[in-house]
């Protein structure tokens, strides 16, 4: 599956100012290997299901944490699997304190075949912490378009009896502890990258 391409308007550096934690280094935006937004993007409000399906609101459920969101589906040959076994690996290499802190949300763009329990297993893969939601497509839609993505399209059969696929965003966001996300992850980012900017990322934008 190829992905589409990422939205030029979105990868140029901002000039930030950078913040400093008690026996820490400064940790500075332009220190970061992700590419910067030009204006950050608040967190998004949008509704889905969680794997028990009870509603999942995402900007209540992760306020004011370190929160990766990814939209994908379990099918995926390659992008999806890519970007959660990158981040799983960076996340392995936070001390455990600071790995409570961050979460993981990966929605599925294809409701018809990821179930609640198929969506649990899939990504216990990689990570037993990182949370599946679902929904209707119309709902997905909604999400997606609250952060300016196009929606996600089903395309012909994948090789190897895969069935079909899914165009869809290939963009990792990092939404910060401030509920704005100032960096994202296209495709192809490397996980020492990923791994390095992750322990820099709370101190940068704590919060309130």
């Amino acid at each position: 599956m190829r992905p589409p391409e990422f939205p030029a308007r979105l990868i140029l550096l901002a000039a930030l100012a950078g913040g400093c934690t008690a026996g820490q280094p400064p940790a500075r935006p332009q220190d970061l290997r992700g590419p910067l937004l030009v204006h950050a993007v608040p967190r998004p409000g949008f509704v889905l299901q969680r794997d028990d399906r009870t509603p999942f609101d995402f900007r209540a459920e992760t306020a004011g944490r370190l929160t990766f969101l990814f939209f994908g589906y379990t099918n995926c040959p390659d992008v999806c699997p890519l970007h959660l076994a990158n981040l799983a690996f960076a996340l392995r290499q936070l001390p455990a304190d600071a790995r409570a802190r961050v979460r993981v949300v990966f929605v599925t763009t294809d409701p018809e075949r990821d179930t609640p329990e198929r969506l649990r297993s899939w990504l216990a893969q990689f990570d037993s912490s990182f949370v599946g939601v679902t929904g209707s497509a119309a709902a997905i839609g909604v999400a997606l378009g609250s952060l300016g993505m196009p929606p996600a399209v089903r395309e012909g059969e994948l090789p190897n009896g895969g069935g079909y696929g899914m165009t869809h965003g290939a963009q990792l966001w990092a939404f910060t502890p401030d509920d704005s996300a100032h960096v994202i992850y296209p495709w192809g980012v490397k996980r020492e990258d990923l791994a390095s900017d992750v322990s820099k990322l709370t101190r940068m934008w704590p919060g309130r």
